[in-house]
């Protein structure tokens, strides 16, 4: 883990601190990158409820209540899947704020419609759901380390406008 994985997550933390809010993640391609980033802050726990790891479909429909036509009509990696994985998420958590990420890390499983890189985020903040399409470039690892940051960075500057 980078030194700057950990300054967002710290950032993170100290926002949601300061609101008394928590938060909870929902990971796909990221494996339980995002919840790791959160639990390196000492004190986390104050602010941070949990992470599921809802690799397989099966996981985010039983586990988040991701609707199964959701998940055949628009697939895993998609805008309608990981909204419906962040508010599951922060439901199953009664937290204020969760994000949620599905994605194709590579090498394999990439299309024309969906390249290897492509990464989405779903964001569930003060009952608003919000998400984005990230497309990211190199290796596996990389593609999973750009995601834990994009998904700390961008939670946080959408916990900045609330």
């Amino acid at each position: 883990m980078t030194a700057n994985t950990l300054q967002l997550a710290a950032q993170l933390g100290q926002l949601l601190l300061t609101r008394h809010w928590h938060i909870s993640c929902a990971e796909s391609c990221t494996g339980g990158g995002i919840g790791y980033a959160i639990t390196a802050i000492s004190g986390s726990s104050a602010w941070f409820k949990q992470g599921i790891i809802s690799y397989a479909n099966e996981a985010k429909e039983n586990l988040l209540n991701v609707d199964r036509h959701t998940l055949v009509t628009y697939g895993a990696v998609s805008q309608q899947t990981v909204e419906a994985m962040a508010q599951g998420a922060a439901m199953l958590a009664n937290a204020q704020v969760a994000v949620a990420v599905s994605g194709i890390a590579g090498p394999d499983g990439g299309s024309v419609e969906k390249p290897v890189g492509t990464v989405w985020f779903g964001f569930f903040v003060d009952g608003e759901v919000t998400s984005s399409c990230q497309l990211f470039t190199g290796d596996r690892q990389s593609v999973r380390e750009q995601a834990v940051d994009f998904a700390l960075q961008q939670t946080r500057i959408l916990m900045e406008k609330h």
